[in-house]
């Protein structure tokens, strides 16, 4: 089930369980898990990516080392909402995914995701290089986060 709407996400997942966070990049996947309450996102490890098959062994081994139970993937609109390019390629790997892993899946707007993932980081004064290397995880750590806020009822 891939779905836009928190709430059908939310009754998919009445239980509530682990959740992973994904920030999908040209070169790179970024991961976030939560706990199974949905208080708070940790920024995972960064993918790179590959083939589809050779991504999806690495997602499923994620998928079953957190005992995961749905998927947010961040959906990059444009800023007037708008989908180019980027959104459509992660429809597709919604699908890709939601066809591996029949996992609920969360598509959530990620527009300022990356802005507010380096602000965070450069706020912990870390380097340049160490920025360069953490983005995704950090920015699917910021979609899972806003993700989770709105599913525990939060105003997002």
């Amino acid at each position: 089930m891939i779905t836009e709407f928190a709430p059908d996400f939310a009754e998919a997942l009445a239980d509530g369980g682990v959740l992973l966070g994904l920030d999908l990049g040209t070169k790179t996947i970024g991961t976030a898990t939560c706990d199974a309450g949905w208080r708070f996102a940790s920024n995972g490890k960064t993918i790179r990516r590959g083939k589809w098959g050779k991504d999806r062994e690495q997602i499923r081994a994620l998928i079953e080392e957190r005992s995961v139970a749905g998927i947010v993937l961040g959906l990059p609109r444009n800023m007037d909402g708008s989908e180019g390019p980027r959104a459509q390629a992660s429809r597709a790997f919604a699908r890709n995914c939601d066809e591996a892993f029949g996992l609920p899946l969360l598509l959530w707007d990620e527009r300022w995701s990356t802005q507010s993932a380096e602000a965070a980081m450069i706020g912990q004064d870390m380097s340049r290089a160490r920025r360069a290397e953490a983005i995704d995880s950090h920015a699917a750590a910021v979609i899972l986060q806003g993700a989770i806020d709105r599913l525990a009822g939060g105003v997002l």
